[in-house]
């Protein structure tokens, strides 16, 4: 999957790190298209529900807690009840899930293939218009592209559907070593799987309770974890970091690897 040491003047070079980036969040800012197919997606399966076509204040707070697709379907159709009570929702997010699923009587897989079903047709229908949803971070394409000349590999982590990602990498002109989307696993899963590669492996997140799943597993300890100080972080995910996860601001992020903190 990856590229075998390569031959510098004659000797054999230790090849650098697998960076494994998370994508939404760290690559791609995809807030406008996460509350249209959300939107969307809820409007199907509830077509009684009344939901603006801007993202509200709400759903934009309550991105940091979502970590899978479904879940912004599930959160786009709570938003719509009269009812909802967010600061509940901000204090105890697992919980909410549960009550949300049991209110509605929906079923997690319905709702990611629903989302799934939303954004092939937008896809079909108008592809550009999808595209425009979405825009790379500042200065992201540029380092994504200079981590070559450092010996680095990068591969995307992401719990979006994979060929949606592939195809937004592909409109920015990007390719992974390896692209890997919620069908292939959980993180750590896959994070496991990637190990057996024998390279260095660095992991960018902006999802903190993420990575410290990552920091629980022993397996994994030899995984270098960052958090991004951009994306989508909730007000206290920088507050007392653990020294086993660094904090990436975008100026170390564009300096080069040896600077990077671990």
């Amino acid at each position: 999957m990856f590229p075998t040491p390569f031959v510098a003047t004659g000797f054999w070079v230790k090849p650098g790190p697998v960076i494994v980036f998370d994508f939404d969040g760290v690559l791609m800012d995809g807030m406008p298209e996460y509350w249209w197919s959300a939107r969307a997606a809820a409007l199907q399966l509830a077509p009684d529900l009344v939901l603006p076509e801007q993202a509200p204040a709400g759903f934009v707070r309550l991105r940091p807690l979502i970590h899978k697709g479904w879940e912004m379907v599930l959160m786009a159709a709570e938003l719509g009840r009269h009812d909802f009570n967010l600061e509940m929702v901000l204090a105890d997010y697992a919980a909410a899930l549960s009550a949300a699923l049991a209110r509605w009587g929906w079923e997690p897989e319905l709702l990611q293939r629903q989302l799934e079903l939303v954004r092939n047709a937008a896809i079909a229908a108008a592809p550009a218009a999808w595209l425009a949803r979405h825009r790379l971070y500042p200065g992201v394409k540029e380092r994504l592209e200079r981590l070559g000349q450092e010996g680095a590999d990068w591969v995307v982590l992401t719990t979006k559907g994979a060929a949606f990602a592939a195809r937004l990498l592909a409109a920015s002109d990007l390719e992974p070593s390896a692209l890997y989307g919620h069908e292939q696993g959980s993180k750590p899963e896959v994070l496991h799987q990637l190990l057996d590669q024998g390279r260095p492996l660095w992991f960018v997140e902006d999802r903190r309770p993420t990575l410290e799943t990552v920091r629980a597993d022993s397996r994994l300890a030899s995984v270098h974890c960052f958090l991004v100080s951009w994306g989508y972080l909730g007000p206290r995910d920088a507050e007392a970091l653990p020294d086993d996860i660094a904090w990436l601001t975008p100026e170390l992020f564009a300096a080069p690897l040896a600077h990077w903190p671990k």
